[in-house]
């Protein structure tokens, strides 16, 4: 099994871009030095605790500041994008870097409507995503009308980034690998990759199926302090759900603490002296953040290749491909090392 890293490139609480940008490239280092596969940076817009809204600059930074681990998007908002300016830009990547890009492509906006709309330039958000694709292979293969230089003629892997069953039809008919954000959007997980299965047609670029797995990966030397650290985590996704935009969080001691926090700072009754239990008061958001966080690896190691053993019960996957949301950056460093030695250890290829 191979595994790989996922980067939202997050403000930790108090930091500057460039505070989070440096960490970026500090982190693909150390990645890279413990044989990750590849690194993947995401595309996010019109979120002030995220830096990951150039993502082709980030990569490039990142492969110039790397030697030898495969950099990508996780990816390419295609319809938020000319295909045409993808191909110069990732061809002139590939150009500069061969052998080292990756391409991945989603469907989704990556923002809210209205950053959408300033990002397309129209009001009418509808998009057809294979259409796009399709003129995007194009310019690589130099098969359409207009050429993209440098890519025309130039191999470059792409592959399809979803979180519903849409994608993995697509996926399985176009014969390109499938991943599947399971970190944060879990709910269709069994099913499009079942579906990507099922369906897939052999290509030039694949003769079989192949899943790489988004997840959430917290592993420390005990599971007590994995779930500490992991509080950071809950934290960010309850802010995702809270629209608030606070970056990355200073862990608290217990996953309750984070709740009784949200409940002190956003829900304080104001009508008399009654006492209120926890899931009273936050069962909705509590509910979200649960499901958002389902397929987490949190624990020693020993915790965590039983996890996984699990997971892999439920879907077949070929690569994993891991988001750690840990506030200390030597924490998270080490959390890398001891994924790194579960996979080495116990799901060696």
């Amino acid at each position: 099994m191979k595994v790989s890293v996922l980067n939202l490139v997050p403000l930790r609480h108090g930091e500057s871009f460039k505070d989070a940008m440096d960490a970026m490239v500090r982190l693909a280092k150390r990645v890279e030095d413990l044989g990750y596969t590849r690194y993947w940076i995401a595309e996010h817009h019109n979120m002030r605790s995220i830096a990951s809204s150039a993502t082709q600059l980030l990569i490039q930074h990142t492969l110039a500041n790397t030697k030898k681990i495969r950099v990508g998007s996780g990816g390419v908002m295609l319809p938020n994008h000319s295909p045409y300016l993808i191909a110069e830009q990732y061809g002139t990547l590939e150009t500069l870097y061969p052998n080292r890009v990756d391409l991945g492509l989603g469907r989704a906006p990556g923002t809210d409507v209205p950053t959408a709309m300033a990002l397309r330039r129209t009001k009418d958000l509808k998009t057809d995503f294979e259409r796009d694709l399709a003129e995007l292979s194009g310019y690589f293969k130099g098969s359409n009308y207009v050429q993209a230089y440098p890519a025309h003629g130039m191999y470059l892997p792409f592959y399809i980034l979803g979180s519903s069953t849409d994608s993995a039809y697509l996926a399985a008919k176009l014969g390109l690998p499938y991943s599947f954000a399971a970190h944060f959007a879990p709910t269709m997980m069994e099913n499009a990759i079942a579906i990507y299965n099922r369906y897939f047609q052999p290509s030039a670029i694949l003769d079989k199926p192949y899943v790489i797995l988004g997840v959430n990966a917290i592993l420390a030397d005990t599971d007590e302090e994995a779930k500490r650290l992991s509080t950071t985590m809950i934290q960010s996704f309850l802010n995702i759900v809270t629209s608030n935009q606070k970056g990355l969080m200073p862990p608290l001691q217990s996953e309750e603490a984070v709740w009784r926090e949200f409940i002190a700072t956003n829900k304080v009754p104001h009508f008399g002296p009654i006492a209120f239990e926890i899931d009273d008061l936050i069962s909705h958001e509590k509910e979200i953040v649960e499901k958002m966080t389902k397929v987490s690896f949190i624990g020693s190691k020993e915790t965590v290749v039983k996890q996984i053993k699990d997971l892999q019960k439920r879907v077949k996957f070929e690569e994993l491909i891991v988001n750690s949301y840990i506030y200390d950056e030597e924490a998270q460093y080490h959390s890398y090392k001891l994924l790194a030695e579960v996979i080495e250890e116990n799901f060696k290829e």
